[in-house]
């Protein structure tokens, strides 16, 4: 089969996302859970220990509170109820956390900090795998143990309001629910005032027994504005009258009933410095966990420093207090101050049954549960528990008893805590054959592509794909029947469940097909790679092979980059690598530059991998291997310079070297830096919104000026217009302002402002569609597809104009720049090929994903971009507009790159090459990534570092497919004009 080597490459990373998918789904395994099924009937509880008597206590105890009410209020840090912000915003909590009858701890939650886990983690006691931080999107019923369905099953009343989240984990549990939009972070009044108002009429009632209120404003204050935002301020006061309203509601009810009512104040995870979460920051995990009841006394001296926990413990403190069975799932332990005082005998029972509960869920993962600590503990704690039981019930009130009972809480309360670390951290087993099975397909495609590489650098940019000689040979019929026989072995005696084996044999079968097939193209292409390799031998024209200082240093950087991902702090500051990177390149391109300008080297620079000697035969290998249009002689192009054109082709790489440090000053990313004050901080702050609304507007300016260079003029007015409405948006939603506006002018949700820039965005890539369909009925016309190709990068800009926050709207511009300057006085100029530029793109395109102010951190994704001109959400456009706004930079880099060898070539090589290249770049580093995370699957940071830049490789690979199959239609016409051109010579 004969492809292009740009289509060959789009479908060789089609096929490597499936492996990437298989992988993924394979890696991410399932936590600790419970071998009993949920739908059972629940096993009745564990007897209290005996020793030489019998007990009477073989039931759950009594409840413990009438009425719960659970105020989870997203997004809510520690410090916003603990610190300053609570004592000036929310004075009646704080006097209650101070004074009044509570017990106050900062319960930790686990990352991925999302919502959807962390309800599974509140409720459940479980830790949710990370996986979860996808299906956050469109959450699935719940169906493991849980402390709603254990409410349900005892008949209790649930009411909820909030977060829809939770009618999608728990259908059908509640009597009563209003649910909320969680994803549509622009809203933050409407969606808090919808769960207010139902709030006189439910405390009103008594027909209920659970109230749950889940608050979102906050946490979408955080993803538009920050966390030092005045909005904060404002919503805190709300919610703390809200608290206000619900409590004392509670204490007049109270005198009705025999029991006390349990008010829970908590967040579901925390906020970062940049308003967002999902990652493992200080500040995304610690949350306030605060239990408010009148059976509570509250001992001084302890205020100001509150407890820390874990967010898991709240589910076994929910289900004590509720009289319900501790769910089985559960690695929490019992928070003890809820219950100490209480007699001692109703305290024993208590933990008891937490120890039992996570003994059981020990036995039931860790095969050699019986050496664990935990369980030594846990097994001593019920033998002295049985002796005090004894002594009880002989009616033994002696000091004897109560030291006793006092050993037997502290060897209880060590048991608990350390089989809760223990299953806290017990590793659950992953699905070592999905990732297997992916990560051969990974090498497959990542082994096709470098063996290809020779001929796509010396040759055609076509390829001859052994495809069907191997389909049809022996080998692969082979093959395929010893990877079906390994399926049916592994699916049938695997103790845990993997992922192929749950697919039906038909899909199962097909990546077998898929696997035997790729196998048997390598080793065609091997064989036919030591054939052709033998016959150039004997028929080399240029045996000579010079590289310059450019490509050895692109060749280094990119091998160096790869390495670098094995350790976790490279990974957690990549960003200082593609900063090292793109500099040293400046750096190179200064002295190339000088060199040829100023050394008068006729044949300088060389950037062909075949050398002919003389000029003359230099410059038509060049323009045989790149595709560029024959330039002069490289040594007559420097001496027909101007002095002014010299000089600013010797100052461009400096010009640029000072855009990418001024860029690193913008937003501070990473882990060791991300602290550290920046201009973005600065910007941002309150204080200092007019200065971002000059930046935005003259960045705005500058974005105009140098992309309307190469539009049409209707495109040109669109796209004045759509920058228009971009900054209008932005003073609609209250980040700039207006020359003639008052900083205390109303906001809204710029709905209308959004939809007027969406309308050019939309205008300007049809038109760009147009000519590059058109290009292709009209092939002779080599000018319209250029056109074609400005524009929808330049409806691509626009865009990423709209959804970029001011202050990063300068990243846009130097891009711009950056990108004008390179063309302009670097590749034009000096003749780079098109592996070089391929590759120089490349670079720059990662290093704006980090001048972006983005991470390895899922926390610094910017989720707000995903809702710009939504009124409600809608998955796919959001998802859409999200991974948009976080990959602006390789996207937007990346279109430049399939524009500027368009311009630049008379024919299909360059671009296709281009598409090659680009593919094999982003290949390796995901190859050798899903590796190194595979041997590092048991590290300390596999979670917190590893996982989330594999699911970030994931994305950018998924991205890269998108962008070859771009490069492969765009190249389409200059095939068809090259085999027009050729029918009309023949």
């Amino acid at each position: 089969m004969r492809l292009g080597s740009g289509a060959f490459a789009a479908s060789c990373v089609a096929i490597e996302v499936i492996g990437v998918a298989i992988f993924l789904r394979g890696f991410f395994p399932a936590p600790v859970r419970s071998s009993s099924r949920t739908e059972h009937r629940a096993e009745p509880p564990a007897p209290e220990p005996v020793a030489g008597a019998s007990s009477n206590w073989t039931k759950l105890p009594p409840p413990l509170f009438s009425k719960v009410v659970i105020v989870l209020i997203d997004a809510l840090r520690d410090d916003f109820v603990f610190g300053s912000k609570g004592v000036e915003y929310m004075p009646y909590t704080t006097y209650l956390v101070e004074k009044g009858a509570s017990h106050s701890f900062v319960a930790e939650a686990k990352p991925p900090t999302v919502t959807m886990p962390r309800i599974k983690a509140l409720m459940t006691g479980s830790l949710p795998g990370f996986v979860d931080i996808i299906r956050n999107l469109n959450s699935p019923a719940l169906l493991e143990d849980n402390v709603i369905r254990q409410a349900k099953v005892a008949g209790k009343r649930m009411i909820f309001y909030g977060d829809e989240t939770w009618v999608k984990l728990f259908p059908k549990h509640f009597v009563e629910y209003d649910g909320t939009t969680s994803f549509f972070v622009s809203d933050y009044t409407e969606v808090d005032n919808n769960v207010t108002r139902h709030l006189d009429k439910v405390l009103k009632r008594g027909d209920w027994d659970m109230l749950i209120l889940h608050y979102l404003g906050l946490d979408h204050i955080g993803h538009i504005s920050g966390p030092n935002s005045p909005l904060i301020g404002q919503k805190l006061s709300e919610m703390d009258s809200v608290l206000m309203k619900i409590h004392t509601s509670l204490l007049s009810k109270e005198r009705e009933t025999h029991l006390p009512s349990l008010l829970v104040v908590c967040g579901d995870h925390g906020m970062s410095e940049t308003g967002s979460h999902g990652a493992s920051s200080t500040e995304e995990v610690s949350t306030p966990l605060i239990l408010i009841s009148s059976e509570f006394e509250r001992k001084p001296g302890d205020i100001r420093h509150p407890k820390h926990v874990q967010q898991t413990d709240l589910s076994a403190t929910l289900a004590i207090g509720l009289g319900l069975p501790i769910p089985k799932n559960s690695v929490g332990s019992l928070l003890f101050p809820v219950v100490e005082r209480k007699p001692m005998r109703e305290q024993l029972r208590f933990l008891h049954l937490n120890t039992v509960q996570l003994s059981k869920l020990l036995q039931e993962n860790v095969p050699s549960y019986e050496k664990d600590p935990g369980f030594e503990q846990f097994k001593m704690a019920e033998r002295l528990h049985g002796n005090w039981v004894r002594l009880h019930l002989e009616e033994n009130n002696s000091d004897v008893l109560f030291g006793l009972g006092t050993k037997v809480l502290k060897q209880y309360l060590s048991a608990l805590k350390t089989l809760s670390l223990s299953l806290s951290t017990q590793v659950a087993q992953y699905d070592i054959y999905s990732m297997a099975v992916g990560t051969v397909v990974v090498l497959e495609v990542l082994t096709l592509l470098l063996l290809s590489t020779p001929q796509v650098l010396h040759r055609r940019a076509e390829l001859d794909v052994p495809v069907s000689s191997p389909v049809f040979s022996l080998l692969f019929y082979l093959m395929f029947l010893v990877l079906s026989a390994i399926h049916v072995v592994v699916c049938t005696s695997a103790k845990s469940s993997c992922y192929l084996c749950s697919l039906p044999w038909l899909a199962a079968g097909a990546v077998m097909v898929l696997v035997s097939m790729l196998l048997c193209v390598i080793v065609s292409a091997l064989a036919r790679m030591v054939m052709d390799g033998t016959q150039l031998r004997k028929n080399a024209v240029h045996p000579t092979s010079v590289w310059s200082e450019v490509d050895f240093l692109l060749l280094l950087g990119t091998v160096g980059h790869v390495l670098s991902l094995g350790a976790s702090s490279f990974v957690e500051e990549e960003h200082q690598t593609w900063y090292f990177l793109v500099n040293t390149l400046c750096l190179a391109l200064s002295q190339e530059t000088f060199r040829s300008y100023f050394l008068g080297d006729n044949c300088e620079p060389q950037h062909h991998f075949h050398m002919a000697q003389g000029c003359e035969g230099t410059v038509h290998t060049l323009q045989y291997n790149t595709g560029y249009d024959a330039p002069e002689p490289n040594g007559e192009n420097a001496k027909a310079l101007g002095g002014h054109r010299r000089w600013a082709v010797l100052a461009s790489p400096w010009l640029v070297l000072a855009c990418c440090r001024l860029l690193r000053s913008l937003n501070q990313t990473g882990v060791q830096g991300a602290h550290r004050p920046d201009f973005g901080h600065w910007f941002t702050s309150s204080d200092h919104k007019v200065q971002l609304s000059v930046l935005a507007a003259v960045s705005l300016l500058v974005i105009f000026m140098l992309v309307q260079r190469g539009c049409s003029p209707v495109s040109k007015v669109a796209l004045a217009l759509g920058l228009l409405g971009v900054f209008c948006y932005r003073a609609a939603i209250g980040n700039v302002l207006f020359p003639w506006q008052s900083d205390k002018k109303g906001i809204s949700k710029g709905i209308i402002e959004a939809r007027f820039v969406y309308v050019f965005v939309l205008g300007i890539l049809f038109t760009g569609t147009k000519d590059l369909l058109k290009s292709q009925v009209i092939a002779a016309d080599f000018k319209i597809k250029t056109v074609g190709l400005w524009e929808i990068y330049s409806g691509l800009v626009l865009l990423a104009a709209l959804l970029l926050r001011p202050h990063n709207l300068p990243v846009l511009a130097f891009s711009l720049l950056i990108q004008t300057v390179m063309t302009k006085f670097i590749w034009k100029p000096l003749r780079h090929d098109a592996a070089e530029v391929t590759v120089m793109h490349y670079w720059f395109g990662q290093a704006f994903f980090y001048f972006q102010g983005n991470s390895n951190n899922i926390a610094t994704i910017d989720v707000s971009a995903g809702f710009v001109g939504l009124e409600t959400y809608m998955e796919v456009p959001a998802a859409f507009l999200t991974v948009f706004g976080t990959y602006v930079g390789p996207v937007l880099w990346a279109s430049h790159l399939a524009y500027f060898l368009n311009s630049e070539t008379s024919s299909g090589s360059a671009l296709s090459r281009a598409c090659f290249c680009y593919a094999l770049i982003c290949s390796v580093p995901v190859a050798t990534y899903i590796i190194l995370v595979t041997s590092l699957r048991y590290h300390l940071f596999i979670w917190s570092v590893f996982s989330p830049k594999l699911l970030y490789e994931g994305m950018h690979l998924l991205i890269t497919a998108a962008l070859c199959v771009l490069f492969t239609a765009t190249d389409q016409t200059t095939h068809t004009k090259s085999r027009v051109k050729m029918d009309t010579e023949s």
